[in-house]
């Protein structure tokens, strides 16, 4: 008996140390208990190293936070959209509410003096990207929260030490969870080369510092500060479609010139810091551009080491003010309740909601998660789609003609907030109907899920999905 009262209140302990530091993230409360009732210890355990709150850390703010004087020279240097009536679209002449958002939000300013590039699929992003490597004269930033020791990673790895070898500055970052089978060999002819590289919270380090479930999701590409990539595709064969159980890889990618180039820089400096401690200068990383565009472009960075949840709340104001549609394809469709409550809202009130979703998924227990979603949402009006000429790992979101979103955040919590994600909001109507086509194409690659036939699914099916439901805010 007394060793029964003594797991009872060890259990109770632990329980209420849940309940109290999770009291703002009910969601999490629930799924960190269930697992602590499965696992009595090794739950516990678990929180505590994976569960850190890590935005509370004073000195990991300040490690990566601001550099005011390099903010203030963006600013000086930028086209500024200040009024919601220079926004290209004249729907936003009757959205100052959202106007204000975004601008307060997405910390990077809205700037007017871009031009960008949809890039459909791997194969025209490589191209694009290895194009810009090789046109180097300065510097190259490349962040990837995945770098293989493939065919595809060692061509990029050529190019990179072939421009070190010519003098230029190299940094290349990547994530110590995504590129975990990577081996630091990799990096031996970067060194020699003089280039520079950095793991952002290796495995060991982030385990034993409570860090390693914040991980940095970024693919930023930065050259010469005047040319700058982001989206969805990092760097692996994979993503040219040589997965032997995915297949065709469909995804999107953005290129861009202009002033949005300098929140796509600033990003990448602050998770330089951050992994390294160095803060590098040169007036060489922010030069002065020439107006090639009047497209405007902002760049929204989300991440654990903020106060806000920036990408989070862009879009949930996006989402909230559409009138016409809301088209969405994401591979992970996890939402908190403020989404899902925006996207059913919207249905009832006539929105066009569409969501494409993988059919093939890359994990098991996130796509039965995103099903659990599909009954409700469906009810409401809401229409879903899967993918089935290959994986759709794609993160684009179209709200009306208003604006849309490329990046590498996916419509799940992780995104919105554990992980380090950028995106970039596009306001000009070209890039916009770029999106729709490939948006309209993967709706012929796709199948529609009929609500009476999803509902008649076998019960194991219901019971798996109503488990990675409670599971979901941990995935």
């Amino acid at each position: 008996m007394h060793w029964l009262l003594v797991v009872l209140i060890v259990f109770v302990f632990q329980a209420g140390t849940i309940l109290v530091l999770e009291y703002r993230r009910p969601a999490n409360a629930m799924a960190w208990l269930f697992i602590l009732f499965l696992f009595p210890i090794v739950g516990f355990i678990l929180y505590y190293f994976l569960a850190h709150e890590y935005r509370r850390r004073r000195r990991v703010r300040r490690r990566g936070g601001i550099d005011e004087q390099r903010r203030a020279e963006i600013m000086s240097k930028s086209h500024l959209i200040g009024e919601p009536g220079d926004m290209p679209s004249p729907e936003f002449e009757h959205q100052e509410r959202l106007f204000k958002l975004l601008r307060k939000a997405g910390a990077a300013p809205i700037t007017g003096c871009n031009s960008s590039r949809v890039l459909t699929n791997g194969e025209a992003t490589y191209e694009a990207m290895l194009h810009a490597i090789r046109s180097a004269k300065h510097h190259i930033h490349f962040s990837t929260y995945i770098l293989r020791d493939d065919e595809t990673g060692r061509l990029f790895r050529s190019e990179l030490v072939r421009k070190a070898q010519e003098g230029v500055q190299v940094r290349l970052l990547y994530d110590g969870i995504g590129s975990i089978k990577l081996k630091r060999s990799y990096f031996g002819p970067l060194k020699e080369a003089g280039g520079e590289f950095a793991c952002f919270f290796p495995l060991r380090p982030a385990f034993m510092k409570k860090r390693m479930n914040y991980r940095n999701h970024r693919k930023i590409l930065v050259v010469d500060g005047t040319k700058g990539f982001v989206g969805g595709i990092n760097v692996g064969d994979e993503y040219l479609g040589k997965h032997p159980r995915l297949g065709f890889w469909r995804d999107t990618h953005l290129e861009l010139e202009g002033d949005a180039v300098y929140g796509l820089q600033e990003v990448f400096l602050k998770d330089w810091q951050t992994a390294t401690g160095q803060n590098p200068k040169d007036p060489g990383f922010l030069p002065l551009h020439h107006c090639k565009g009047k497209e405007a472009v902002q760049i929204v960075a989300g991440g654990p080491n903020r106060r806000d949840d920036a990408i989070h709340e862009t879009l949930f104001a996006a989402l909230s003010v559409a009138k016409e549609r809301i088209w969405i394809t994401t591979p992970y469709f996890i939402p908190d309740a403020s989404i899902l409550m925006a996207l059913k809202i919207a249905a009832m009130s006539g929105v066009d909601v569409r969501l494409i979703v993988p059919f093939v998924p890359d994990s098991y227990l996130v796509m039965h998660a995103t099903l659990s979603y599909v009954d409700e949402m469906m009810s409401y009006g809401v229409r879903f789609w899967q993918y089935k000429r290959g994986f759709i790992h794609a993160k684009v979101v179209i709200v009306d003609n208003l604006m849309a979103s490329v990046g590498t955040a996916n419509m799940d919590l992780r995104s919105f907030f554990s992980n380090f994600e950028t995106n970039a909001l596009l306001f000009h109507e070209d890039r916009i109907a770029d999106l729709e086509r490939d948006f309209l194409q993967d709706l012929k690659d796709s199948q529609e899920l009929e609500l009476t036939a999803f509902r008649s699914r076998p019960r194991k099916e219901k019971a798996k999905q109503a488990l990675a439901r409670m599971l979901s805010p941990l995935l």
